[in-house]
C-alpha cells in the first residue's frame, strides 16, 4: 500500500475516534480497553502484510515504534485501566490530586482532568505518534525517534512523581519494566549504528520534554484557570503529535525503502 493511501485510512481511523459519531459514550472511559484488544491486530497486521521477514535489525524503524506502541499500550493498561494494586480508573483522580495540590486549590475545585482530557491526550500524543512514526519509517527517522522519547520521558516523570510524592502512582511498573530499558536500548542501538545522530536525539528528546509541559501545562490552562478552551487544548495536543513529521525530514541512513507509489 502506498504511503499516501495509507495516510488516508489513518486519518480515517483517528476521524472515527475523535468526531462525535457516537461512539464518545463508550470511548472516553473504554479506550484503554480498545487498545488492549488492539495491541495482537497490530501485531497480526505487522506479520501478516510485511513484505519481508520481520527482524529487529538496525534499519527497522517501523518495527521499533510497533514495538513502543505496544509497550505503551501495555502501560496505558496500568495507568488507566487496573493499576498494580487492582485499582481501576485511579490515574485520572491521582493527577488531579497532585495538579490540584500543586496550585494550593480550594477544596471542592472542580477536576481539570476529564475523561475528554485523558482520552485526547493519550490517543493523540501515543497512538498519533507511533502510527505516524510507523507510516514514515521509511522515509524519515525523527518521528520514531519522537516516539522513543515519549516513552523515556514519560518513564522520568513517573520515576520522578513517584519520588517527590513518595509512593506508586499507576503507571510506575510498566515505566521502569518496560519504558526504560526499550527507550534506552533503542536510542543507543540507532545511535551506535549511526542511523541517529547527536542533534536528532536531543532534538527528539526535547520534543517528549515539550510534550509533557504542553500535556500538563494546557491541562491547567483549560480546566483550571480557564484561559483557553479545552477543545484549543486538544488541538494544540494534535498540531504537536504532527510536528515530528514536519522536521528534520531524513530519511534513516541504510533503511529499507521501496518507491512511493502514486
Amino acid at each position: 500500500m502506498s504511503e499516501n493511501r495509507a495516510l488516508i485510512f489513518l486519518v480515517m481511523a483517528f476521524a472515527m475516534l475523535w468526531l462525535p459519531l457516537g461512539q464518545h459514550e463508550f470511548l472516553l472511559t473504554g479506550w484503554m480497553k480498545l487498545g488492549t484488544f488492539m495491541a495482537p491486530f497490530l501485531l497480526f497486521l505487522a506479520f501478516a502484510f510485511s513484505d519481508r521477514p520481520l527482524r529487529l535489525s538496525d534499519n527497522d524503524i517501523g518495527l521499533y515504534a510497533l514495538i513502543l506502541w505496544i509497550a505503551y499500550i501495555i502501560h496505558q493498561f496500568e495507568e488507566h485501566w487496573v493499576d498494580l494494586f487492582g485499582q481501576v480508573y485511579a490515574f485520572k483522580p491521582y493527577v488531579n490530586m497532585v495538579l490540584l495540590d500543586l496550585v494550593r486549590a480550594p477544596a471542592g475545585t472542580p477536576p481539570p482532568l476529564t475523561d475528554a482530557g485523558v482520552f485526547v491526550i493519550n490517543t493523540s500524543l501515543v497512538w498519533l505518534v507511533a502510527a505516524l512514526a510507523i507510516l514514515r519509517a521509511r522515509h524519515h527517522l525523527f518521528p520514531a525517534l519522537c516516539m522513543v522519547s515519549i516513552v523515556l520521558v514519560n518513564a522520568v516523570s513517573h520515576v520522578g512523581m513517584a519520588i517527590i510524592r513518595g509512593g506508586y502512582n499507576p503507571g510506575l511498573l510498566t515505566a521502569i519494566v518496560l519504558f526504560f530499558p526499550l527507550s534506552l536500548a533503542i536510542y543507543h542501538r540507532l545511535f551506535k549504528a549511526g542511523i541517529a545522530g547527536r542533534r536528532e536525539v536531543v532534538a527528539s528528546i526535547g520534543w517528549g520534554v515539550i510534550a509533557h509541559v504542553i500535556m500538563f501545562a494546557g491541562l491547567l490552562a483549560a480546566g483550571y484557570f480557564h484561559v483557553i478552551p479545552e477543545m484549543g487544548y486538544f488541538a494544540l495536543l494534535v498540531i504537536w503529535s504532527v510536528v515530528p513529521c514536519l522536521v528534520l525530514r531524513n530519511a534513516p541512513p541504510g533503511a529499507v525503502t521501496k518507491p512511493v507509489e502514486d
